[in-house]
């Protein structure tokens, strides 16, 4: 695997790190700013809909510039948006700082594409995974060590470490990544006809379906696994980090799955298994153990359908790679929004600890665009083997 790998899964840790450290914490933010757990939650909310509105956009805008250039301003933008939210007096000022992280978070589609571009097409899930296993680290380091920091010393101190964590990796990127890349850059050409194919449509679909079931519950992880059995700031850290750990298993397990079976097959396995941990989570109440246990089945398949997703969409539209997965981050990030959404209005009606109930309806929407999938391929193939 090149090398540079290794620098974009970095730098990925610090942006999963920044975008959802702060689910550990909202006891602590809500309290801090002097608003409910439910409207600190819709942090997410708009962190999600910057990342899905307006990093295609900025994308778009930067398509032409050098790689070097454009993934040095991405970072420095998502930094800026962290020192924003820990220096935040109030709600407001908390979710623009929130919506300008969400446009620095188009970094994750931008090295993406680097990684279609860069490596042969039977190494793409596994590169695309290695990629993806910062966000899964973040999970493990990030999120469990931020969560920790803002519980026993204020929300703001692991905030200002994003911070100051993006302000390094910009350093480094203008010093690794070489200024003349060959990487191509989001563009529009071509995008309308692939947006127009049923299996380019169907495949963003499940993005969507999968992100608001997971972030149903996750939006409010905190809140949820205190709700399911009474624990100490170190034991929801340990928590944390054992959903991570079971993330970082399922990235590289997804990737390989995915370059050994399909992706069809391997969606299809990890949708299933996810739909299933979700109606088992609220009945593992004042069980800790079997809490555990199903959170992380539920990070080895949730956190293991990105590569095969995006290797799907690289695959249909390999010159229009770039800005389908920007659109797949789109969708990725809408569902994360709806998924905070829903999940704050479910507390209220069926309650925190059975939030994961909410999510299962969205679970078998997934699975069903999986079988539309699979059902139009072989029409296809039947149409093309009657007109030999």
């Amino acid at each position: 695997m090149p090398r540079l790998l290794y620098l974009l899964t970095l730098c990925n840790l610090t942006i999963g790190t920044g975008a959802f450290v702060i689910n550990g914490i909202l006891g602590a933010v809500s309290t801090s700013l002097g608003v409910s757990i439910a409207a600190a939650g819709q942090a997410m909310t708009v962190y999600a809909l910057s990342t899905a509105l307006l990093g295609p956009l900025a994308l778009l805008l930067i398509a032409r510039w050098p790689r070097r250039r454009a993934l040095v301003l991405a970072m420095a933008v998502f930094g800026a948006g962290n020192l924003l939210c820990a220096l935040a007096p109030s709600l407001p000022v908390l979710f623009a700082g929130r919506a300008l992280m969400g446009v620095g978070a188009s970094f994750t589609a931008m090295a993406a594409g680097m990684v279609v571009a860069m490596v042969a097409p039977q190494m793409i899930g596994r590169a695309l995974s290695l990629v993806f296993l910062g966000m899964s680290l973040s999970y493990v380091i990030g999120i469990p060590l931020g969560a920790w920091l803002g519980l026993e010393y204020g929300w703001r101190v692991p905030v200002f470490g994003v911070a100051a964590t993006a302000a390094l990796c910009c350093i480094v990127l203008f010093r690794a990544v070489p200024p003349d890349i060959a990487a191509p850059g989001a563009t529009l050409t071509g995008a309308a006809a692939h947006l127009r194919r049923p299996a380019v449509l169907w495949t963003l679909a499940l993005t969507l379906f999968y992100f608001v079931a997971i972030f149903v519950v996750f939006s409010y992880i905190g809140p949820v696994l205190l709700a399911l059995n009474p624990m100490t700031n170190a034991q929801l850290s340990l928590a944390l980090m054992g959903f991570g750990v079971a993330g970082v298993a399922g990235t590289l397990l997804g990737g390989w799955a995915n370059d050994r079976f399909g992706s069809q097959a391997t969606l299809t396995f990890q949708l299933t298994t996810l739909a299933a941990m979700m109606v088992v989570v609220p009945l593992t109440r004042g069980h800790p153990v079997l809490t555990l246990a199903a959170f992380v089945v539920w990070g080895v398949a949730g956190f293991g359908m990105m590569a095969p997703q995006q290797s799907r969409l690289a695959r249909l539209a390999p010159q229009s790679a770039p800005l389908l997965m920007s659109l797949n981050t789109s969708m990725l990030y809408f569902g994360t929004a709806l998924g905070a959404v829903i999940g704050g209005a479910a507390s209220a009606t069926i309650g925190v600890p059975n939030l994961a109930w909410a999510g299962v309806p969205f679970a078998c929407a997934g699975l069903f665009t999986l079988w539309i999938n699979t059902r139009n391929t072989r029409g296809l193939e039947a149409a093309a083997a009657a007109t030999k």
